[in-house]
């Protein structure tokens, strides 16, 4: 199992930071890099910079929204990534949610299954290099009935396949990225509910004549290292509360309808209400410590090379870790003993 970092979102006061904390990932052995984006910075700018200031480690975006951009620019952006960090760039993408797409982007949020398909088909089709040509029911290339022409690619990527990873929650997601995708993106992974994220995914490999072998299985999960469990899990709850009761509206809550899934229904409807209320501290005291434990990994070295055996013996290929804490100290504290703790459990490559 190979180990990843995410630098989460930029522009939170800790960008020197979150350099030195890629460096140190990229010192360290680490596969690969992820940067976030939402309605603040971009992941694309961010990656950019990453790359420059590393030798070795994988920058990946994690994810680059699809209403954010066309798949033709997604493509560009993906060749010209790859080609400035001498082969080195992953490709993530993913819908985002109704609230970001249609009150950020002005996109309505409608099919978003079919809109992913076709978004990597033309994808796909641009970093061929092939003539870009697309007839579907969101792109038509070149537009029908003016002076556009089919173009092709200028740019000549290091590699012949960029990797392409797709985050996905729901069933049918998950089935849809087993099926197109290289790779999947997840969150709030527990090695106790794995099959509610591989089952699908393996329906969707089965579709595309494949199986799970080579398919990279690449969930994030949050790391708080320390003596006290309990003290460790409590600095991850206000980041549970945030997705499970704040992202997205009240009916369409993608995170907490997988907290539901894995069996905390109750535990779902109180953290919402309370988030929604603006009653925060309520909502992060909400979140129960087993799902945060399940979810995380926490503890000392020991506890923590346990977990990730668990995520091993599950199927994770690369687990990326989110590291707890604001300081540089605390985060490259969890960065080392992330790398202890792999090869304590015997899963270092």
């Amino acid at each position: 199992m190979r180990l990843g970092i995410n630098l989460g979102y930029w522009g939170l006061g800790m960008d020197a930071d979150n350099i030195a904390v890629a460096q140190e990932a990229d010192r360290l052995g680490y596969s690969v890099c992820w940067a976030a984006e939402a309605y603040g910075s971009d992941a694309a700018t961010v990656l950019s910079y990453v790359a420059a200031k590393t030798e070795r480690i994988d920058v990946g975006s994690a994810i680059f929204q699809i209403p954010a951009r066309t798949p033709a620019m997604t493509a560009m952006t993906a060749a010209t990534l790859d080609t400035l960090s001498g082969g080195r760039f992953r490709l993530g993408l993913g819908v985002s949610g109704p609230q970001v797409s249609e009150g950020w982007y002005g996109v309505k949020f409608d099919k978003p299954l079919a809109r992913t398909r076709e978004y990597v088909e033309i994808i796909r089709k641009a970093m061929s290099r092939e003539r870009l040509v697309h007839e579907g029911a969101s792109w038509t290339l070149p537009l029908p009935g003016g002076p556009g022409k089919p173009l092709k690619l200028t740019v000549h990527p290091v590699r012949e396949h960029i990797p392409l990873y797709i985050a996905a929650i729901g069933p049918k997601n998950l089935e849809q990225t087993g099926e197109i995708a290289d790779g999947w993106l997840g969150i709030f992974f527990a090695p106790e509910h794995a099959a509610l994220s591989l089952e699908p995914l393996k329906a969707g490999r089965a579709k595309a004549g494949q199986t799970l072998d080579g398919f990279d299985l690449c969930p994030t999960v949050t790391i708080s290292v320390g003596e006290d469990v309990k003290a460790a899990a409590d600095t991850q709850r206000s980041y549970a509360a945030l997705y499970i009761g704040g992202m997205g509206s009240k009916d369409k809550n993608f995170y907490n309808q997988l907290t539901r899934r894995m069996g905390y229904e109750q535990a779902a409807d109180e953290i919402q209400e309370k988030y929604l209320a603006k009653d925060y501290a309520g909502a992060a005291a909400a979140v129960p410590h087993e799902l945060i434990d399940s979810t995380s990994l926490l503890g000392d070295t020991a506890r923590i090379a346990d977990r990730m055996q668990a995520y091993a013996d599950a199927g994770v290929t690369t687990l990326t870790l989110a590291p707890a804490g604001f300081t540089l100290e605390e985060r490259v504290l969890a960065l080392r003993t992330g790398v202890e703790a792999l090869e304590r459990a015997g899963l270092a490559e």
